[in-house]
């Protein structure tokens, strides 16, 4: 039986299930009327309550039951004139001509009903492809926006503990610091909320870019940003979109895997490949509290992963590696699609 949540469903539901037992009794009726020598006006008749139940069947009847139902209707729509053909004395061949002719009309039927389930089929898999496609968006977005700052305010709670008792300055700034990746996962909250609601007609939140990379990079304690001002008018949105994704992602990687490194440098530039984003970080310092900050944060994300898949649909490419000092850089490069920005000499253009 189909799902009556299927796209495309249309008409009672009661009625579904008895199409193919509906057929079966016609067929089997049009073909015992037949032999035995029925008006052909009935015989008529018959074929116009068969075809429409032959597409109807096939368009809706579960496999097995719609296969013997089916056959069962194209044989009776195709044998209905054999007896008329051998009472007027034909051969064996006329019968069969005549057989193979209404044969058409049969198979026709049955084609109709194969192309509306194949594209309800079709609509079934776009659907739930679609839906696929926007929980792994939603998970994204909740990994790339939400856990930095979630462990951003992890991070500043546990610095704050180990220095509150010793500098109650550092512990306020400490706490200023975990108010405001506060402030900015529940942002990153109604961007989610607000693309979840999209479906319903509500007009989508636009996912944050590289206009917002100062303030990120400003959240960040130690962070330094060096970004040239026509570097981000040469990407494309989705570009700038992947761009910002990388920097948050590696900022995130600093607080999980070097957290009060001294130096984390983020650049936007341009170079002879197209526009570079860079996060590199300095090594992480040594003592009692960064021990506990790495007990306490054990597994990891997949965030590199599929932020390499997002950084080269956006047509660029990702690295990742040490740097020096024992640190480590990530980096991201995209072409530029503003030639008019960056003349072939290097000037830049106001």
């Amino acid at each position: 039986m189909t799902n009556p949540q299927d796209p495309g469903v249309e008409g009672p539901l009661w009625s579904r299930p008895a199409y193919a037992p509906v057929l079966a009794a016609a067929a089997a009726a049009s073909l015992a009327g037949s032999f035995a020598r029925a008006p052909a006006v009935w015989s008529m008749a018959g074929l116009a309550l068969l075809l429409p139940l032959l597409g109807l069947v096939t368009r809706w009847s579960p496999a097995r039951s719609g296969y013997f139902a089916g056959s069962l209707g194209v044989a009776a729509v195709a044998l209905w004139p054999a007896p008329l053909v051998w009472d007027e004395g034909g051969s064996w061949l006329e019968a069969c001509g005549a057989a193979a002719f209404w044969t058409l009309p049969a198979l026709g039927a049955v084609a109709v009903g194969a192309h509306l389930r194949r594209q309800a089929s079709r609509t079934r898999r776009a659907v739930r492809d679609a839906r696929r496609d926007q929980q792994l968006e939603l998970a994204r977005d909740l990994h790339d926006f939400v856990a930095h700052d979630v462990s951003a305010i992890v991070v500043q709670a546990q610095a704050a503990r180990f220095v509150a008792g010793t500098d109650p300055g550092q512990a306020v700034r400490a706490l200023e610091r975990i108010e405001a990746a506060g402030l900015s996962a529940l942002a990153s909250m109604d961007r989610t909320v607000h693309a979840l609601r999209e479906a319903g007609g509500s007009p989508a939140t636009p996912a944050p870019g590289l206009t917002e990379l100062a303030d990120l990079v400003g959240r960040f304690e130690g962070g330094v940003l060096e970004a040239e001002d026509a570097a981000s008018a040469g990407l494309s949105r989705e570009a700038d979109t992947a761009a910002y994704r990388v920097a948050v992602e590696a900022l995130t990687n600093v607080r999980r895997h070097a957290p009060g490194a001294h130096t984390v440098r983020v650049t936007l530039r341009r170079i002879p490949a197209g526009i570079e984003l860079a996060v590199t970080n300095s090594a992480p310092p040594r003592g009692p509290w960064l021990h506990a900050a790495r007990r306490r944060r054990t597994g990891g994300g997949t965030g590199l992963a599929g932020l390499r898949e997002r950084v080269e649909a956006a047509g660029g490419t990702l690295g990742a590696g040490p740097a020096e000092a024992a640190g480590w850089r990530v980096s991201a490069v995209f072409p530029a699609v503003s030639p008019a920005v960056f003349p072939a000499d290097g000037t830049t253009q106001g």
